[in-house]
Parts: structure tokens; C-alpha cells; sequence
């Protein structure tokens, strides 16, 4: 269902792409936005796993240095179905984590040291689940495909703000219409991108759900990272906004929400429906609730 949500958003993203390219953009506008956001974001596709984790610090760790942690990653890795990914640590006080990776090959999964702090191994394999799920189902590739019509969107509406209409003889909505559109095409295109964002999580956490075995270990976990996220800032992620999507809860301060600006579901009704889905699952196990190792 959230695969099809996804896809629908994506199409709708692209109808605004032609819709409000052809009004204010023209065809030679169009293309001129998508080449320069498609290059911008293939470039940062094919090297956001390197970018993302030296932006944090992560530090890689292997059998010697991490053995439990790197045990549980290739045990949920087999269950997936997917190569084993890299295994990193972040040293960074706020329980969080994310995936990263263009593609299963190429997949890396990062922990943060606060994490490690706050979660018993069954949470912690709750996460890590949830993490491979993203590698598994390529998400890398929907986000920057996102990014890449949202951005080229913005950049048409900066092209006909600055330079005019290149569509401005033959516009049906006129002066007003247009700037209206300058103003409104990229906030939409934003909505969309952020919806597509939240519908990855909600698909990760069922995903992640099935590939661990036990819904409520994941749901222990992420109600213990949004009560340490909302305690303790990330300066990391206050400085890189833009890859907030990518971790398990919100780094940023001040998301308590669920609505329409925001990059993850409300995690009351993430844990909402990781119960619901434990309860149809007969002897699941409740998670340890203790620090990691």
C-alpha cells in the first residue's frame, strides 16, 4: 500500500513538474531545470553514502571492534535477503540512526552513540531492521529521484521570477496567475516530497517489522529515540537540515507534529500500527527494556 502511495505522489509530483514548467517555464525552461537538478542530485546519489557519513563523523567498525552490533546487521542482512551492508557509529550524544547507499551493494547503516547507550540488543535489532529495510527497498534512489523533480520545480519558478516567463505570450493565467505559481509550484512540490518522505518510514517500520520477527521491539525502540531525541539536539543535523529524512525519528528540534511539513510520521501513530501488527502476530516477544550490551 505505501509502495503505491508512493508511486501515486511521485506521479503527481511530475504532473506539477509539467504543469507549472509549461506555464512558466516553457519547454526550453523544462529542460534546462531538470537536466541541471537531475546532474546536482546523480552526483549526490552516487556519492551520498561517502558525503552523509564523513558529514557525521561515523567511524566503521568490523567483528573486532563492534562484534554484537556487527552480528546483529548480518543476521537481519541474511533474513532480508540483501549483502551484508557496512556498519558504522557516529559519536553523537542523541539516540538516532540511519541507512545510506545507492543501493544494496553499496549499503551502509550508522548508529549513533546515544543509541548504543539507551536500547536493549531486541530494540536495538528493531532498529537495525527498520535500517535494512531502506537498503532492501532502495529508498536512496526514490528520495533523490524526489529531490531531483521538486528541485527542478524550485528552479523553474527562480528561472521565471528572475528572468520572466518563458512562456509568457501564450500563458493562460497572466501576470497574477503566474506569480502565484512562482510562489506556490515549489511549497507544493515540497508537501509532496516531504509526504513521499513519511510514506518511506511508515514502509520501513512495517518492513523492518517483518524482517526482525517482533513488531513491539521496534516500537519499544522508537518511543525511547523520540523521548532522548526531544532531550538532546543533534548540532550535526542542525547544520544539514536536509538529511533529516534519512534517520529512524526527526533529529531536529521542535517536530512534535504529524502534518504536512514534516519529514516523518507522528511516532504515535508509528507505534500505533507496530502494535496493531503485533497483535496479529500470535507470542511476540516484548523487548528487554535495558541499555545496549
Amino acid at each position: 500500500m505505501n509502495w503505491a502511495k508512493t508511486a501515486l505522489l511521485l506521479a503527481v509530483l511530475t504532473g506539477l513538474f509539467v504543469a507549472i514548467g509549461g506555464v512558466i517555464g516553457g519547454s526550453g525552461g523544462m529542460a534546462i531545470a531538470f537536466l541541471v537538478a537531475a546532474a546536482m542530485n546523480a552526483f549526490a546519489y552516487w556519492n551520498s553514502d561517502k558525503m552523509v557519513l564523513r558529514m557525521y563523523g561515523a567511524r566503521p567498525v568490523d567483528e573486532a571492534s563492534a562484534p554484537e552490533l556487527v552480528a546483529i546487521v548480518r543476521d537481519l542482512a541474511g533474513r532480508a535477503g540483501i549483502p551484508v551492508p557496512k556498519v558504522y557509529i557516529v559519536d553523537n550524544p542523541q539516540p538516532n540512526a540511519f541507512a545510506t547507499g545507492r543501493n544494496p551493494e553499496h549499503g551502509a547503516v550508522a548508529v549513533t552513540t546515544g543509541l548504543l547507550n539507551i536500547l536493549s540488543r531486541e530494540e536495538m535489532t528493531g532498529v537495525l531492521a527498520h535500517e535494512l529495510s531502506h537498503i532492501k527497498h532502495r529508498d536512496t534512489l526514490t528520495m533523490t529521484v524526489t529531490a531531483t523533480v521538486a528541485g527542478a520545480i524550485s528552479m523553474l519558478a527562480n528561472f521565471a521570477l528572475f528572468f520572466g516567463s518563458g512562456n509568457s505570450r501564450n500563458n493562460p493565467l497572466g501576470f497574477v496567475g503566474s506569480l502565484a505559481l512562482m510562489i506556490l509550484g515549489p511549497l507544493a512540490a515540497a508537501l509532496v516530497q516531504m509526504a513521499i518522505s513519511r510514506s518511506r518510514e511508515y514502509d520501513a517500520d512495517d518492513s523492518g517489522a517483518e524482517i526482525s520477527g517482533h513488531p513491539l521491539w521496534l516500537a519499544s525502540a522508537l518511543e525511547r529515540i523520540h523521548n532522548g531525541a526531544q532531550r538532546i539536539p543533534n548540532i550535526d543535523a542542525e547544520r544539514n537540515p536536509a538529511t533529516a529524512h534519512m534517520f529512524i525519528i526527526n533529529p531536529l528540534s521542535g517536530h512534535p507534529v504529524d502534518n504536512l511539513f514534516s519529514t516523518h510520521p507522528s511516532i504515535e501513530n508509528r507505534i500505533a500500527r507496530l502494535q496493531a501488527r503485533a497483535r496479529d502476530k500470535p507470542q511476540q516477544q516484548a523487548p528487554r527494556r535495558g541499555p545496549w550490551g
